[in-house]
């Protein structure tokens, strides 16, 4: 496949007929001409992606020509050539709008890797453009990204859902985007100016659960030390969302049951009924039927939550969203950290969209995140990806062993850094869910605190 077409402008015949067949015979559709006259009627005539044009030339100049290319076409990329006592003029240049500058005498590899460079550069302008025309347009829900039919789908059931005050249940993995969604229904419902309340059903015992949805009076517990309103009471008027519902204790599910039918509750240890006017989202990765057969959630419930079901798919299954998702993560972590990266090489952006994330999206935004602080550069190569995204690629470029002592080796190394990104990518999850609470990280993931701090300290990571 031909992978660009260069325009050559040089009075040299050696040099035009060298890089001629030098970038012939590494992919290009390369042409040389003689001078600056024949080069513009050529950019007029056709298409180009390069030119490569000799800064001092009889006639027109290469400060002309570079000039003129611009007008003619704006999104040609010239690369300035030029001698060693004209490294100045070819600054210059630069700043009027050429691309780079080789210096005379120049090696073939440093030509295509100049080349390369550009047009690399060149794909990435491009794609960041059709990106953000493709963000700016239908693709985006209140910050959810998604072009697949899958997603667009969803998009459909919260325009119809959200003007209405039905219950609605989203169910996926974890890391699909639950709480997005509820926001989404919020923020475009008649209940925007009102609040959203969410609460993580997983997060805390049943005894604190009960009395952070429902409220306690003074004296109902130990350490019930003054009464508190319940967040049920908090959000009247609002949203609230119920996330990993299948959490809930058979008791919660039957306080939370009267919320929807009656519209009332009672505080723990409380004789008087609370009344509320509350939308309610609930959410849950979990097969709740199967709970249902089981015992352990309550058919009732279930019928009453699933008046409006949302299915979020997971990111293996809508893998056209992630050139979209990265570039959204992009933009959002460049602004965090004050940094210009412009995109990710072809072969990197291809690993990313055939891993198979099983932590969906929340793993992509991580990884993002993560690539945004490490990277020094523009742009983010393969060799900047976690080794467990590489896999079997990076595999490849490794020199063969060539005793079964270096086999055992390179297997040790390898095995090193995949588990390194794994408990690395395992901390930070954790505390993140938990507002970087290093107690309810330990809790949540099922860890001593100590050793949990331990693989904290192993890798230098602190709230």
């Amino acid at each position: 496949m031909e992978k660009g077409r260069i325009l050559i402008v040089d009075d040299e015949e050696s040099i035009r007929t060298s890089l001629v067949d030098l970038l012939g015979k590494n992919g290009y559709d390369a042409l040389a001409v003689e001078d600056g006259y024949k080069a513009l009627e050529k950019v007029k005539e056709e298409e180009w992606d390069v030119a490569l044009v000799d800064l001092k030339m009889p006639g027109i100049d290469g400060f002309e020509v570079l000039k003129k290319i611009g007008e003619i076409n704006p999104h040609m990329v010239v690369i300035i050539i030029t001698a060693y006592g004209t490294v100045d003029n070819a600054v210059a240049a630069m700043k009027e709008g050429a691309a780079d500058y080789v210096m005379k005498p120049f090696t073939a590899d440093e030509i295509c890797i100049r080349v390369e460079k550009v047009l690399e550069k060149r794909r990435l302008v491009n794609e960041n453009i059709y990106l953000r025309q493709e963000l700016s347009e239908q693709y985006t829900f209140a910050n959810i990204i998604g072009k697949s039919k899958s997603m667009l789908e969803v998009f459909k059931l919260i325009e119809k859902a959200a003007p209405t005050d039905s219950t609605i249940l989203i169910r996926g993995q974890s890391g699909t985007g639950k709480e997005l969604i509820a926001r989404a229904i919020h923020h475009n419902s008649l209940r925007k100016d009102k609040k959203f309340i969410a609460v993580d059903c997983g997060a805390l015992p049943e005894t604190l659960l009960e009395s952070e949805l429902f409220g306690h009076v003074k004296g109902s517990f130990t350490g019930a030390i003054v009464t508190k309103r319940g967040l049920l009471e908090v959000a009247n008027g609002g949203t609230f969302f119920l996330d990993e519902v299948g959490d809930l204790s058979l008791g919660i599910q039957s306080k939370l049951l009267r919320v929807l039918q009656e519209k009332e509750f009672r505080q723990v240890g409380g004789i008087k009924n609370i009344r509320v006017d509350v939308r309610l989202i609930a959410a849950t990765n979990q097969d709740l039927e199967k709970m249902i057969r089981e015992g352990k959630f309550r058919e009732d419930l279930f019928y009453r939550l699933n008046i409006v079901p949302i299915h979020l798919p997971m990111l293996k299954e809508r893998k056209e969203d992630i050139p979209l998702l990265v570039h959204h993560f992009l933009e959002i972590h460049n602004k965090k950290r004050n940094k210009n990266i412009k995109g990710l090489s072809a072969e990197a952006m291809e690993l990313l969209t055939d891993y198979d994330w099983p932590g969906n999206v929340r793993e992509l935004e991580n990884i993002i995140e993560r690539l945004v602080i490490m990277s020094e550069g523009e742009l983010i190569e393969v060799e900047h990806l976690p080794i467990h995204i590489t896999g079997k690629r990076v595999c490849f470029t490794i020199t063969a062993p060539r005793t079964n002592k270096e086999l055992k080796e390179l297997r040790k190394q390898i095995r090193a850094e995949a588990i390194e990104n794994i408990e690395k990518a395992f901390l930070i999850e954790a505390l993140k869910k938990c507002d970087w609470n290093i107690s309810k990280a330990a809790r949540d993931v099922g860890m001593k605190r100590q050793n949990f701090q331990a693989l904290m300290r192993k890798y230098k990571i602190k709230p």
